[in-house]
């Protein structure tokens, strides 16, 4: 194999890992909507797995179509520029509406009390909170199930930004064989530290019991994302 071809490889594998790990976007989304929508491990790693593919798989898409045109790589880093820009304030939008959901979902579910009369004419209170695994959850079923989905939209617009000018272009100058693997070493590694982190949080996180905290794992979640897109926009994470 090419000595520039393994240095290559490397490399992808080093900034696949290093680019997710430092980049929260990457992860951060899954983790606290796993949380407050209570998915299960395998819905998580399907949603995850399934926008790490469009994340990567855009990005590759885009990279091909410029090798293959001879599209100069500033004009190609440029179009990335613009996907990043875009994908900020479509984090900040998302991040924003489910945290606006999550505050109006604390207040509905706030922990208050019935009275129950009963035939005999005594009656009795009871108190209780509408938290996961109450009958009477409020609202639980009216959360949108396109969140998934519009989690997979942004991260197909969210570029990969050192992928098509450190490591595609320069591989394509040396052959196709060498870009293809060094494409691909970078896309499983990008994927796999995805999964990694967010199931090792995950399982951290599922071991702390919240409860009366509960009812606020939506807001903070909003929030969370929020926060995500506002260091994209303005931080460059």
């Amino acid at each position: 194999m090419n000595s520039e071809i393994i240095i290559l490889t490397l490399t992808a594998a080093s900034i696949g890992f290093i680019h997710t790990l430092f980049g929260p976007d990457h992860y951060l989304p899954f983790i606290v909507l796993a949380r407050s929508r209570k998915w299960s491990y395998r819905k998580t790693g399907i949603i995850t797995l399934a926008c790490g593919l469009g994340h990567v798989g855009s990005s590759i898409v885009l990279g091909l179509i410029g090798v293959a045109f001879g599209l100069g790589i500033y004009k190609l880093e440029n179009m990335e520029a613009g996907r990043g820009g875009l994908v900020g304030w479509l984090f900040i939008a998302f991040g924003l509406a489910y945290f606006i959901w999550g505050v109006r979902q604390a207040v509905l579910n706030k922990p208050h009390s019935h009275i129950h009369l009963h035939e005999d004419g005594k009656s009795h209170e009871h108190f209780h909170e509408h938290v996961a695994g109450h009958t009477h959850i409020h609202g639980s079923k009216k959360i949108p199930k396109m969140t998934p989905w519009i989690l997979f939209i942004i991260f197909v617009l969210g570029p990969c930004e050192p992928l098509i000018p450190i490591l595609m272009y320069p591989a394509a100058e040396i052959n196709i064989s060498g870009l293809i693997l060094v494409t691909s070493v970078f896309a499983v590694t990008t994927i796999l530290t995805m999964l990694a982190v967010v199931f090792i949080t995950l399982r951290g996180i599922n071991l702390i019991p919240l409860g009366k905290a509960e009812r606020y794992t939506h807001l903070v979640a909003g929030a969370m994302i929020l926060l995500s897109g506002v260091g994209i926009q303005f931080l460059g994470l």
